[in-house]
């Protein structure tokens, strides 16, 4: 790869959002090393329960911001405890088996994190809000987030110096935290929405910091309304996107994105399998990328860069399906990119 290819991946690449099923750290590096010889990333095992979930993975990172689980869902706390405990050893574990598996792996290799303002819309204050009610403890949870994850990809980096790291950031709940959706404690209420200055301020801190480590900055949201243009100018060098719930409406953001060298993470095959539509849709590797080249195609760009610019995923995290429909969708989205190499016109 060329210095100046705007791209972290080889054409035609394909790769998971980031969780896995099972509860297996070795045989979930071994198989995501194995399955994805161009962009593998570093699985994440929520069914191991309280700790392993997207939510206590990232606060476990982060500084001076102790959390533990209450019935209502994680919460800021004075002392650390025993469910910090469990995320940080959850991690280590991961690493260790990341490690063993791909100490030789010398191209782009994916590590995921939750962002700080999905974090904000999750964690609640110790009096029951969330963080994002808070301006104050958004900052401050912002900073410490930002503090915490920069220390974890130095520690992905030592582990595995030759690989060149991609650091995707998922943020599932900025739509919410954008339009003033997110209930209160109570459930009558919304939360406002967060000026847009102060969220892209946010993540352009953390981007430029994941940046300074010689890593290469990602955001993730699967959900409906994605921010595009947001976070491509917070600083994203990719973005995933749920191929899926893209509409015309989106196109315009998705061509400037383009246009900009911003690489795209497409989820094209289903994350959860065992109907006859998934089964007919995984079983036409053509089928799958289609929502793909239907938008190349309204986008008007040249089809030659569609495998450059587009690693094709599962729609989400794998975590709910089967292992076989897991190891099956890895497969159709490897099966995908090669359409968009070989065929990326319709």
């Amino acid at each position: 790869m060329s210095t100046h290819d705007p791209y972290p991946w080889p054409a035609a690449s394909w790769t998971g959002v980031g969780s896995w099923p099972g509860e297996d750290p070795d045989e979930a590096a071994r198989t995501i090393v194995g399955e994805l010889p161009d962009l593998p990333h570093l699985p994440e095992l929520p069914a191991r329960g309280v700790g392993a979930d997207m939510i206590g993975r990232a606060a476990g990172l982060l500084i001076d911001l102790p959390v533990e689980v209450q019935p209502s869902g994680w919460r800021l706390v004075d002392r650390p405890g025993r469910d910090l405990y469990r995320a940080g050893t959850f991690l280590s574990h991961d690493l260790d088996a990341l490690t063993e598996h791909a100490h030789e792996y010398a191209g782009t290799l994916k590590i995921q994190v939750a962002g700080a303002w999905t974090l904000a819309a999750s964690v609640e204050l110790r009096s029951g809000q969330r963080v994002v009610s808070d301006p104050g403890a958004v900052r401050d949870l912002a900073e410490s987030h930002r503090e915490g994850v920069l220390a974890h990809v130095a520690e992905v980096r030592r582990r595995l110096p030759a690989a060149r790291l991609l650091v995707q950031v998922d943020e599932p709940s900025l739509p919410a935290v954008l339009l003033g959706t997110l209930p209160t404690a109570s459930g009558y209420g919304r939360h406002p929405a967060v000026d847009r200055v102060v969220v892209e301020g946010a993540l352009r801190d953390l981007f430029t910091g994941i940046e300074g480590l010689g890593a290469v900055p990602a955001a993730h949201c699967c959900a409906p309304g994605a921010p595009i243009d947001l976070m491509r100018r917070s600083g994203a060098h990719a973005l995933g996107l749920d191929a899926l719930r893209l509409t015309r409406d989106d196109d315009e953001m998705v061509g400037t994105a383009v246009e900009a060298g911003t690489a795209l993470m497409l989820g094209t095959v289903p994350s959860t399998g065992d109907t006859p539509d998934t089964d007919a849709r995984m079983s036409d590797p053509a089928a799958t990328v289609d929502p793909v080249r239907e938008l190349w195609h309204r986008l008007g760009i040249t089809p030659d860069l569609l495998s450059r610019a587009v690693a094709v995923t599962p729609t989400c995290g794998l975590a709910g399906a089967s292992p076989a429909h897991a190891r099956a969708a890895l497969m159709a989205a490897r099966d995908g990119a090669r359409v968009l190499r070989d065929e990326p016109g319709r």
